[in-house]
């Protein structure tokens, strides 16, 4: 009887050894399906290992390879570097690359800025601009060229010499208009924006206050002033004369030529009668 209680005990111990020991060599075989994986990971990583640093991340933050040398190593970032954008799905959030010639981008079609070499162009990297639109180096982009626009003229000024309205008889007027928009480097280049041009007047003496030719002359003894004025009208007389001498010069000659040339044409009908 105490052999079959002693065999029963026995039995009993064994069966409790057995039962304790499963959860170790359960935990032994997940150590060689996975080995050095930690759940105890740093900065963002929710699984991790010795060897590949990050496995996956915590939400929200993006799985990058980081290359060192031959090794790639896994981290978790908030944002993506430059050149990757940031793709989400249930499983994984990743930094996927842009394309080639891309240097950042928002998605894999639209990129934000490209390598050297090529412009930036709603989205696409390209090595010209498209027509209507111009290169800028600074940014490296295409901008859509602008061409100059101005207003309309304004009144032309009262006739002037000098700065003086009167004392003369021939003078000039001008009249300018603004620039509405300044043109781009390949835009079209904007007009004039001043015009000139001469005018006649009924001459008539200055008085005492129009007799400064700006706030800036020096006032001249009248005297002085009265004798060039007439110099400068007896000039102009002059002038005067002298083209419409030669108009009518011109005119005589124009005549002349008209009726040799009708003389010339009556000879050659009466001959070739």
């Amino acid at each position: 009887m105490q052999l079959q209680l002693i065999s029963l005990v026995l039995i009993c111990l064994h069966s409790m050894e057995y039962i304790d020991s499963q959860p170790a060599s359960r935990i032994r075989r997940h150590r060689k399906v996975h080995p050095g994986v930690s759940h105890g990971c740093q900065g963002g990583c929710a699984t991790c290992s010795d060897y590949n640093g990050c496995l996956s991340c915590k939400p929200r933050l993006f799985f990058f390879l980081e290359r060192n040398g031959m090794r790639q190593t896994g981290v978790c970032l908030s944002s993506c570097p430059s050149g990757y954008y940031g793709t989400r799905s249930p499983d994984i959030n990743k930094c996927t690359k842009c394309k080639a010639d891309c240097d950042a981008c928002f998605n894999r079609n639209f990129c934000t800025k490209c390598k050297a070499g090529f412009y930036v162009h709603m989205g696409r990297c390209l090595d010209t601009c498209p027509d209507e639109y111009e290169p800028k180096e600074q940014h490296m982009e295409c901008t859509a060229i602008v061409h100059c626009e101005v207003g309309e003229w304004s009144l032309w000024s009262p006739c002037s010499k000098r700065g003086k309205t009167c004392g003369f008889k021939r003078g000039e007027e001008s009249r300018t208009r603004e620039t509405l928009r300044i043109p781009s480097a390949s835009g079209d280049t904007c007009p004039a924006t001043k015009e000139k041009r001469k005018c006649v007047v009924q001459r008539r003496r200055c008085r005492k206050g129009e007799r400064k030719e700006g706030s800036e002359r020096k006032r001249r003894p009248i005297k002085e002033e009265n004798k060039e004025e007439n110099q400068e009208s007896r000039q102009e007389e002059r002038d005067t004369d002298n083209k419409e001498e030669s108009e009518n010069k011109n005119k005589t000659e124009h005549r002349r030529r008209k009726a040799q040339n009708k003389q010339h044409v009556s000879t050659v009908g009466s001959t070739a009668h």
